[in-house]
């Protein structure tokens, strides 16, 4: 008998299921209340707590036991990896971003990119900047004012220029190094950021040239809108193009992100953008911004080792496992599982984490290049994301048209998201897009630890 085939408890799943339906059912209160950003109001962290009461409640054993597997997940070493990377990129984009980087960025955008195409401009620069900063919401709030006040002089379509944007950020988040979405993907499956990036770009570069080619054809303006000169400073670009760079070449995560820091802090100390204490002060306030994906994180593997030692995922394996025929449908099983989390929860890292070792095990079980896995994971959270009009995304990018534009009217103009279904479909059902793949193949014999050797490198 195959090890999927044990058929596990079912029971011990319920804690993963309070857990997202606190989630999910807070927000949709509170959105019935009226409140802003209704499904971000809720802690995920004190929802997974509650998660892991009615774990210690109904999973066998004694007090003693279940606490020591609840710490045991918490501290995983992947689980470590990852709360580390996430604090080293907070402090990353929060330097660089103090240093004038995102509005350089911005600017060098604004003058490279002719007028008249100025969606697809709003849509490159989305990209550029969220692959640089690894933040999709950021990106959408540093671009959205600029991009708002050119498009109603250009006389464009706003729900369209709105979906650019956010589809740009979102192609950005999906592909950064930096971004916790990839942290997350990388570390659960035990891959390679550079190996997840290249098979990623396997099929999320087409789907970016297909929308660029539609928002060219007709995102035309009514008026070519006449932009004013930005000033920008290229040397401020260039931790962003240092830590990509590095990054792809294979470096040592941490020593690269430390790496960025200290460029960016030097940079910014130069031009006077902050002192010594202030540079100190910004990294701080960097980790400070990821305390609620840090604590989540912990909170969720020692929540899935409680889980998964109560049978819960064997039993989640088993029942997915009937109706898996093969390889391909494994990975589409394992795409719609992290859609519908996302769904549920609102939030593509979330969904990633709590899909993460279910989709590792998939992997194992069916021959799936984890890499694979971790880009599947990580295109499909993200694609999900910028389609619920009750993500963060679409409800900033509506905030900045000044109530023309609601978040609803947003998903029809989100090009790319559905580009990037077909071409991550094809990429599961044909040989498109896995060229990276064939010229690398995983061997799970020699890989059998699943670990990346990244942080060796």
């Amino acid at each position: 008998m195959k090890n999927n085939e044990k058929k596990g408890n079912g029971l011990a799943l319920i804690p993963f299921v309070v857990f997202v339906l606190v989630y999910l059912s807070s927000g949709i209160i509170l959105s019935i209340k009226g409140e802003e950003m209704a499904f971000y109001q809720f802690p995920a962290p004190i929802a997974a707590i509650i998660g892991i009461i009615v774990a210690f409640i109904l999973i066998k054993g004694n007090l003693d036991s279940k606490f020591d597997t609840f710490i045991k997940g918490c501290g995983d070493d992947n689980i470590i990896i990852m709360c580390i990377i996430y604090l080293l990129a907070g402090g990353f984009s929060a330097v660089s971003k103090a240093m004038g980087g995102v509005d350089a960025t911005v600017n060098l955008g604004l003058t490279l990119i002719p007028a008249q195409f100025i969606i697809v401009g709003i849509f490159i620069i989305g990209a550029f900047i969220a692959i640089s900063t690894g933040t999709s919401v950021g990106t959408i709030v540093a671009v959205a004012p600029i991009a708002v006040e050119l498009v109603e002089k250009a006389g464009l379509n706003m729900p369209l220029a709105l979906g650019a944007l956010v589809g740009g950020a979102m192609l950005g988040d999906n592909l950064s190094i930096i971004s916790d979405t990839t942290i997350a993907a990388t570390r659960t499956q035990g891959v390679s950021m550079k190996d997840k990036f290249r098979v990623n770009l396997g099929f999320v570069l087409p789907a970016a040239i297909v929308t660029i080619i539609f928002l060219f054809i007709f995102g035309k303006p009514v008026t070519t809108p006449q932009i004013e000169s930005h000033a920008f400073n290229l040397i401020k670009i260039v931790p962003y193009m240092f830590v990509l760079i590095m990054a792809l070449a294979g470096k040592n995560v941490f020593a690269v992100l430390t790496g960025g820091i200290i460029l960016s802090g030097a940079i910014g100390m130069f031009y006077g953008s902050f002192s010594f204490l202030g540079f100190v002060k910004e990294i701080y306030a960097g980790f400070t911004g990821m305390f609620d994906i840090f604590v989540l994180s912990l909170l969720t593997g020692g929540l899935a080792n409680m889980v998964s030692k109560g049978g819960g995922l064997d039993y989640l394996l088993y029942k997915i496992n009937k109706r898996i025929k093969g390889e391909k449908s494994a990975q589409i099983g394992i795409s719609a599982l992290v859609a519908l989390t996302d769904a549920a929860t609102a939030n593509n890292t979330v969904s990633i984490i709590v899909s993460g070792e279910l989709s590792k095990k998939l992997s194992k079980e069916h021959n799936i290049d984890p890499r694979k896995t971790a880009s599947l994971l990580d295109a499909f959270s993200c694609i999900m994301q910028g389609l619920i009009p009750y993500g963060a995304q679409l409800l900033i990018a509506g905030s900045f048209s000044n109530g023309m534009v609601s978040p609803v009217q947003i998903v029809p103009y989100m090009w790319y998201s559905f580009v990037l279904i077909v071409f991550a479909v094809l990429s599961i059902m044909t040989p498109l897009g896995n060229g990276y793949i064939k010229k690398h193949p995983w061997n799970f014999n020699e890989n059998s630890s699943g670990i990346s050797n990244e942080l060796d490198a």
